[in-house]
Formats: structure tokens, sequence, C-alpha cells
């Protein structure tokens, strides 16, 4: 389906003048309090991530073997809905066959079920689970 320039271009023009008009007004938007940024709430995930040994998605190898392995294991997770939004986004590295999970998940059962998910499909003894169990949204 083609969709012409004028259309894309009246789109952006109502997206910044809906952003333009929010500001003005005095609406805040998301990760703003009052004009004040906010940190992320995982600065201090993002610096354990800095660690050359620890895998990330960043530093694996793009072999096919990895690639469908990871595939797997995000539709397996994907494909259970009782799993929250957080499960759904976790990290998976797969590096030689080895699968690495990160990121938060908002329970221990959820933790342990994710786990379980990839272990089917990467094997027992192939997933290092480094998932985080979130605090509650307050």
């Amino acid at each position: 389906m083609l969709v012409s320039f004028k259309r894309i271009r009246g789109l952006v023009l109502v997206g910044v003048a809906g952003l333009l008009g929010s500001s003005l007004m005095g609406v805040t938007q998301p990760g703003q309090d009052n004009g004040q940024p906010t940190a992320p709430d995982n600065s201090k995930t993002n610096k354990r991530d800095r660690d050359k040994s620890s895998p990330t998605a960043d530093r694996r190898k793009m072999n096919a073997t990895d690639r469908d392995l990871a595939k797997r294991i995000r539709a397996a997770i994907t494909d259970d809905k009782s799993l929250s939004t957080y499960a759904h986004n976790i990290k998976i590295v797969a590096q030689d066959g080895k699968v690495t999970l990160k990121g938060p998940v908002r329970s221990e059962e959820e933790r342990n079920a994710v786990e379980t998910k990839a272990t089917e499909v990467a094997g027992a003894g192939n997933v290092i689970n480094q998932l985080e169990v979130a605090p509650p949204k307050s």
C-alpha cells in the first residue's frame, strides 16, 4: 500500500502541533515532572551491562543458529498471554547455543515460567537467568 507524501507530512504536522499544544497548556510529557527530567528506571542495569564480559545483544555473534534459538524462545514467551508485558519484553541473548535472559518481570513465578520456557527450547544447562523481579507499581 502506497501512502502519499502529503498524507505523511500532514500526520507529522498534526503530531508536532499536538506536542506543542500540550506543552503550551502545561501538560507534562512522560518522563517529565513539571519540566524536570527524571532518571530512567534502568540506570543501574545499564551500568551492569557495560561490563565487557556481560553478554548483551550488541556483543553477540550474528549466526543463523543463535538468531533462530532466540526467535523460538521469544515466540514461546509471547505466545503465553498469562505473562506480563514486562516478561514479553525481556532481553534474550543467544550466543554459541547458550541463552542469557535479562530484564524485569513482575513476580518470582513469572521469572521461573520464562526460564522454563527458555530451557524447553534451548535445553537444560543452556540458560542463564538474570531476570529480576520488578518492584510493584505504586
